[in-house]
């Protein structure tokens, strides 16, 4: 059962009244599966699994003036759009929660994911946003009102405020679909950018239009990972994860995608994944199989070698017993990045013939 929302202390004056909050949220490294399926009553929805990434964020802060109207509400930085979206929504809410009039305020949103690469970053903007303007006000919003909340600043969002647990989520209604499970089954990405890193132009890519046969072949993905999580078979994931990235082929037409399930048969990946409104796309592999620094290392030569900019290695688990430390493994990040990074260089300005097509700065990731 979803909690209600909750009241808090962050923010509050000598008076007791709540007025600053601050709020985080985190990204994703692109999809393990994307598709259409069929809802609890048998209707089609667009769905989608993402590969959850701890280290880079979005971070929040909101100051709300009681008494002013709600319309004046100020956002650093100014580009922001789909953020003050957010913040005039969440206002909105938390206000009727708890008996007030809506109100302004100042928002300053900061972070260090780079834009254009599929890996969540207004989605994550939106929810930190949120959860600042709650926080303001005392509360702590329950994930399904945090969902409602982004669908309508950015018309369709991330399942980020779910945490790691693996979900179908119906990224247009902001609903899931299908718990999957608690956890994904251990994995060790190998992290790298197609394109060059560029951002890719979702809006001048045709709608996909998918008949009753992509919508049997997705539902039996969704039978696998499924199968997949409950059992933890990283191999079967990958499996999933591979068809999924080969059928968004169809609209992304990534040059280097043969290149990249090459490296992963050659190398003795589980498969590979790649974010299909991005261009972030990983190499999936086993933590369990023998050898795996050499396979990193093996993975990190090949693609730098096929022109393929790696960005990070990281992993699905923490580090426990039995499982390799995630800090000994090549391109492993050790060093912790400046709070306020290269966050966002185009704001959330929509990809377009007119955005410049510049590498994103791969090592933020």
């Amino acid at each position: 059962m979803i909690p209600a929302a909750r009241r808090g202390s962050p923010g509050a004056d000598r008076r007791g009244t709540h007025r600053r909050g601050a709020g985080h949220a985190s990204c994703h490294h692109g999809e393990i599966l994307q598709g259409v399926f069929l809802d609890a009553a048998g209707r089609r929805c667009a769905g989608l699994v993402t590969l959850p990434m701890s280290g880079p964020g979005s971070r929040a802060e909101f100051t709300r003036r009681p008494g002013t109207p709600p319309e004046r509400l100020t956002v650093r930085p100014g580009d922001r759009t789909k953020a003050a979206r957010a913040a005039a929504l969440a206002v909105e809410e938390c206000a009727r929660r708890c008996g007030e009039r809506p109100c302004g305020g100042e928002l300053r949103v900061s972070g260090d994911i780079p834009v254009g690469l599929g890996m969540g970053s207004s989605t994550s903007d939106v929810i930190a946003v949120v959860r600042a303007v709650a926080a303001s006000y005392g509360l702590r919003l329950p994930p399904a009102a945090v969902a409602r909340l982004a669908v309508r600043a950015e018309l369709a969002c991330d399942p980020l405020m779910l945490g790691a647990r693996p979900v179908l989520f119906a990224q247009r209604e902001g609903r899931v679909l299908e718990v999957l499970g608690h956890r994904l089954p251990p994995l060790v990405v190998v992290g790298c950018a197609l394109g060059g890193g560029a951002p890719v132009d979702t809006l001048s890519l045709p709608a996909p239009v998918h008949d009753d046969h992509d919508v049997r072949a997705f539902e039996r993905l969704r039978v696998l990972l499924r199968r997949a999580v409950a059992t933890g078979d990283a191999a079967l994931l990958g499996r999933v994860a591979t068809a999924s990235a080969r059928h968004g082929q169809r609209l992304l037409r990534h040059p280097e995608f043969d290149a990249l399930v090459g490296i992963a048969r050659r190398l003795g990946a589980v498969g590979v994944q790649i974010a299909h409104s991005g261009s972030v796309a990983g190499l999936l592999l086993d933590p369990a199989a023998p050898g795996l620094r050499h396979r990193v290392r093996g993975c990190v030569r090949a693609l730098e070698s096929d022109g393929i900019p790696t960005t990070r290695t990281f992993t699905t688990f923490p580090a426990a017993p039995g499982l390799p430390d995630p800090a000994d493994l090549p391109n492993f990040p050790t060093t912790k990045e400046s709070p306020s990074g290269p966050a966002h260089r185009g704001g959330h300005r929509p990809t377009g013939p007119d955005t410049p097509r510049r590498p994103a700065r791969l090592p933020a990731l």
